[in-house]
């Protein structure tokens, strides 16, 4: 059971995927659980469920690129242990010469705006805490690219460099920034969101590929990383299926 001292984790992007699975990771490690996102009742069903095994959760509903409203959020917290920016994802698959600029203003909106919006807002809570932690979930794609994805990528480098620039600046501060770079994650809605809903598209992306992550396998990363000790600082780990020598390089049993 948590109590008055309980240790507070922010996480956004909780109404699914790796942001839902580490929201149970952690409320189960012993923090009470903040879930932010834009679906209400996705969250507020999570919150519940954690609830009911004993832990603590809110739900708090959240977009993260709405900037006074991620402002009035904050005013909530005196002190943050951890905060996680999971809040991203990807749109389309288009060649650069193709590609929709809207899309490309999305992901970079969502992915680095919205992390550096959530950061700048609770970065006093977290040095106030005297022992914050700062997650960025970046990708695979933030540090290698691939054809039809220049977009996301873009989005991602953009996240990992902000993670690797407030390392540097706020050293000296109680305050670690940890960056988690996942490779393929089969989720429910990552590919069928980056795909508008194409599921045969979706399913592609997975074709022959035995044992994908899943979401709670990087929610378990998330988890250890911040569950170090204090002085300890996972600066960057990327985490990829066995079958995943890089981006470009897949084993598919077809």
């Amino acid at each position: 059971m948590t109590g008055p001292g309980t240790p507070i984790a922010v996480i956004t992007g909780a109404s699914s995927g790796i942001g839902a699975a580490t929201a149970r990771r952690l409320a189960a490690a012993g923090y009470r659980v903040v879930l932010t996102a834009r679906r209400k009742d996705r969250i507020e069903a999570l919150a519940a469920e954690i609830n009911e095994a004993g832990h603590q959760a809110t739900a708090y509903a959240l977009d993260v690129t709405d900037r006074a409203a991620v402002d009035e959020f904050a005013t909530a917290f005196r002190t943050l242990a951890v905060l996680v920016n999971n809040a991203g994802g990807a749109l389309g698959a288009d060649p650069v010469a193709t590609g929709d600029p809207a899309d490309w203003r999305q992901m970079y909106e969502v992915n680095v705006i919205g992390t550096l919006n959530l950061t700048q807002a609770l970065l006093p809570a977290l040095i106030a805490g005297g022992d914050g932690t700062v997650v960025v979930l970046s990708s695979t794609a933030g540090h290698s690219t691939y054809e039809g994805g220049a977009g996301y990528v873009a989005a991602k480098n953009g996240a990992r460099v902000l993670a690797e620039t407030l390392r540097l600046e706020i050293v000296g501060t109680p305050v670690r920034v940890i960056e988690i770079a996942p490779g393929m994650v089969k989720t429910d809605e990552f590919a069928t969101t980056r795909f508008r809903g194409d599921t045969d598209k979706a399913a592609k992306v997975y074709a022959g590929v035995a044992e994908p992550l899943t979401a709670d396998d990087v929610a378990d990363t998330i988890t250890w990383a911040c569950t170090r000790p204090p002085h300890v600082n996972i600066d960057l780990l990327i985490v990829r299926p066995r079958a995943q020598a890089s981006n470009t390089k897949i084993h598919r049993e077809l």
